[in-house]
C-alpha cells in the first residue's frame, strides 16, 4: 500500500441505489458483514433512492445508525421519502451542492371496494408509520414550523443549502473518494 493509500487506511467507499426494500436490506446486511471483515472502520456511503418501504428504511437506519464503526452519508442527486431516514442514519452526512431531498408523510393506496374496517387498518398503519419517522426527523433535523406545515399536507423539498440550515447536513461536499481506492456497489 502506498503512502498515499495509507492516510485512508480502515476507510471505504460505497454506492447505495435503488428502492428501499428487502433487498435492500439484504445488500446492505451482505456489505456491512464484508466491512467487518475487511476491517473498515468508517464507510463513506452514497445514496440514491426515491424511497420504498418504511420498515425496511426503519430497519437500516436502526442497524446502521448503532454499528461500531462510523458511516457518513452522502447525497449527490436525490435522496426521498424513506430515504431520508436511511441517509439520517450517517453520523456525518453530506450532499452535494446540486442534490435534493423529498420528505413526505406515509401513503398508500386501498384496494378497490375496501370496506371502513379495512380502510380503518391502513390509515392506522400510516399514522404509526409517520410517528416512527417523525420521531426520526425531530432527533436529527430541526425543521421550521412553515418546513412542519408544508410537511402535514405536501412533499417537503428541500436543497443542499435549505438542509445545511436545518441541520439535514453537516456540510456541502462531494461524495468524492481518493484516486485509487476501490468503491463497492452495495
Amino acid at each position: 500500500m502506498g503512502e498515499e493509500n495509507a492516510k485512508y487506511a480502515g476507510q471505504g467507499w460505497f454506492t447505495l441505489s435503488g428502492d428501499v426494500n428487502s433487498d435492500m436490506v439484504r445488500r446492505v446486511f451482505d456489505a456491512v458483514a464484508d466491512m467487518s471483515e475487511d476491517r473498515v472502520e468508517t464507510a463513506h456511503i452514497l445514496i440514491q433512492s426515491n424511497g420504498g418501504y418504511v420498515s425496511d428504511g426503519i430497519c437500516l437506519y436502526n442497524y446502521l445508525s448503532r454499528l461500531p464503526l462510523k458511516v457518513a452519508t452522502y447525497n449527490a442527486g436525490a435522496v426521498a421519502s424513506i430515504a431520508v431516514i436511511l441517509y439520517l442514519a450517517g453520523k456525518q452526512r453530506y450532499a452535494s451542492d446540486t442534490a435534493r431531498f423529498m420528505v413526505h408523510k406515509s401513503h398508500a393506496s386501498a384496494p378497490h371496494g375496501a370496506r371502513p374496517d379495512a380502510l380503518r387498518i391502513i390509515v392506522e398503519g400510516l399514522q404509526a408509520d409517520d410517528a416512527r419517522t417523525e420521531q426520526i426527523l425531530r432527533e436529527h433535523v430541526h425543521l421550521s414550523e412553515e418546513h412542519w406545515r408544508v410537511h402535514a399536507y405536501s412533499d417537503l423539498h428541500l436543497t443542499a443549502a435549505e438542509a445545511l440550515e436545518v441541520g439535514l447536513i453537516d456540510e456541502v461536499k462531494d461524495f468524492a473518494p481518493p484516486k485509487g481506492m476501490r468503491v463497492t456497489n452495495i
